[in-house]
């Protein structure tokens, strides 16, 4: 087995293994990390997308079973998968500064019952959407590695929803944080 997707797998699970710690974090402190917001049509299918992300990353590594056409590389090669690993720990990296950098205001969804400061600083200084940015750069990582169409058709799936929930929490902030926000949303780019 090919030992880059295993530390891919590995990368990812640490991924999610940082999000669940910090939104355990937050709750030990009374705080609601994961807010339900209302669905909007269409975010349903998100968590057929989730866990088809989850298998696709940690089935090889693991040994689970997989439909072959779905996981047949579009082509052999460690150089893009050597890429595709160095993007995946740069993405682990940038999700760790930023969930740090978020400190007690990091919420998944958007809480209009409970927001809290404007977060400016760190990774917020050079991207407004430093988390954001890290899972696109760790589904091309996975890409690059994988390189095959399940992962393919997931980055571009995700890519697409997560942009749509970054306009939804643009008009959020424009709404709630009002000129703050405009002069912060003036001086940082939406994505790098």
């Amino acid at each position: 087995m090919n030992y880059l997707v295993v530390l891919s797998g590995i990368i990812f699970l640490l991924f999610a293994a940082c999000l669940f710690t910090k939104t355990a974090m937050l709750r030990k402190r009374g705080i609601r990390a994961i807010v339900q917001g209302p669905f909007e049509k269409g975010d349903s299918v998100l968590i057929v997308f989730v866990i088809a992300l989850l298998y696709s990353a940690l089935a090889r590594p693991l040994g689970l079973p997989m439909w072959e056409v779905l996981v047949r590389p579009f082509w052999e090669g460690t150089a893009r998968g050597w890429a595709g690993l160095v993007l995946c720990v740069l993405a682990l990296i940038g999700f760790i500064l930023s969930l740090v950098g978020f400190g007690d205001s990091f919420r998944v969804g958007i809480d209009d019952k409970n927001p809290s400061k404007l977060i400016t600083g760190g990774m917020f200084a050079i991207s407004r959407n430093p988390i954001y940015l890290c899972f696109v750069i760790l589904l091309v990582g996975l890409f690059l590695i994988h390189s095959n169409m399940l992962i393919a058709a997931t980055a571009v799936f995700f890519t697409v929803m997560i942009h749509r929930q970054i306009l939804r929490e643009e008009a959020f902030l424009e709404k709630h944080y009002g000129e703050e926000y405009s002069v912060y949303r003036k001086k940082v780019r939406r994505y790098f």
